[in-house]
């Protein structure tokens, strides 16, 4: 069930927005419409009061970012070993439901879950830091961009430089992750992996893959907000606070931008895993280190051919549609909650 909101900002609210218990005949003088305004009024979730507006959306940024990563885990550990070069034989699954039934028949029913605490911890700060930039961004650059109305500009442009932030928290978590969820991971546990990680091949190892990250997440993200603002144009257009409609649109504009870049999430797993087998399986790349996108891309291209790019694709799309679809959900649900209650406490105070 939607629950109406109205703008905070009338006079430069986006095109379809309307104004709670207004009316707008010739006929009514300027008192008359401030009084019914007034009288209706109600917060929008959409514009934050002054003042609470960084730290709602970093705390509703950090839940959902959390609950993303976590619900949906065990479809990221196939994603991950999936996209393996070279499997162990052990390690070759036909699809998502057959790669999770083998590996909690012979690993174990904690196994998919393995470097889930590592996710938790990376995810909180990035997201917070993702939704925050995103949301000041966007209302910065849509009021220079296209003065009261949404823009699909500044959407798409906030997007890229809120995943900047997002990927310089996440990175190290994600190495640490995907290390920890291949076959056969000799790691006892995050702290292990990453003291192994920092001996052997030193700090920079945490950022390995990064450019590559940025390389992808920059469309994936600009695709993802995109598609997901036009979606609410469409399907929520008086941006009311509206479950079904943040579910729907999350979820198919996950879908696209994961589908779109899966290429290069193939070269950012080749990245952070350093899959010993891929690099051993040519003589003169033996006991090296894949650095680099075009590095990635040359070794993907050499042991899988085009298909390579695409390995683990239905596992990446099954994973970031719930995944998205939860994560504006919950982001959505905690920003207008803490609004609404912010609201009520300055009626009470008399704000």
């Amino acid at each position: 069930m939607s629950v109406r909101v109205c703008p905070l900002r009338p006079l430069r609210a986006p095109a379809g927005r309307r104004w709670a218990g207004m009316y707008r005949s010739s006929g009514e003088d300027s008192e008359h419409v401030q009084d019914a305004q007034a009288e209706d009024f109600e917060p929008d979730y959409e514009a934050l009061p002054r003042g609470a507006s960084t730290s709602t959306h970093m705390l509703a940024g950090a839940v959902a970012g959390i609950m993303e990563h976590c619900v949906m885990f065990p479809i990221d550990c196939v994603k991950t070993r999936m996209q393996s070069l070279q499997p162990d034989p052990a390690a070759r699954y036909r699809n998502v439901m057959d790669a999770l039934r083998r590996i909690v028949a012979t690993e174990g029913v904690w196994r998919p879950l393995r470097g889930l605490n590592a996710t938790a911890i990376g995810a909180g700060p990035a997201h917070a830091l993702y939704f925050a930039s995103y949301e000041k961004l966007k209302k910065t650059l849509s009021d220079v961009i296209h003065p009261g109305a949404n823009s699909h500009v500044a959407n798409g442009a906030a997007g890229c430089v809120a995943t900047l932030l997002h990927d310089a928290a996440m990175n190290p978590a994600e190495v640490v992750k995907q290390r920890m969820q291949m076959y056969n991971s000799p790691y006892r546990g995050v702290l292990d992996c990453v003291r192994a990680v920092w001996q052997k091949e030193g700090p920079a190892a945490f950022y390995r893959s990064y450019t590559t990250q940025l390389t992808m997440n920059v469309p994936f993200q600009a695709l993802h907000f995109m598609t997901y603002e036009h979606l609410q144009e469409l399907l929520n257009p008086h941006r009311q606070y509206n479950p079904s409609s943040h579910m729907l649109s999350g979820a198919l504009a996950g879908a696209i931008a994961a589908a779109a870049t899966t290429p290069l999430d193939v070269c950012k797993t080749l990245l952070n895993t350093q899959e010993s087998q891929a690099l051993s399986s040519s003589s003169h790349e033996a006991h090296r280190h894949i650095s680099g996108l075009a590095h990635a891309f040359r070794t993907v291209y050499r042991l899988g051919g085009l298909r390579g790019f695409f390995k683990g694709v239905q596992a990446r799309i099954i994973y970031q549609m719930p995944s998205t679809a939860i994560s504006w959900s919950v982001y959505e649900f905690f920003k207008y909650g803490l609004t609404e209650r912010q609201h009520k406490k300055r009626k009470t105070h008399g704000g």
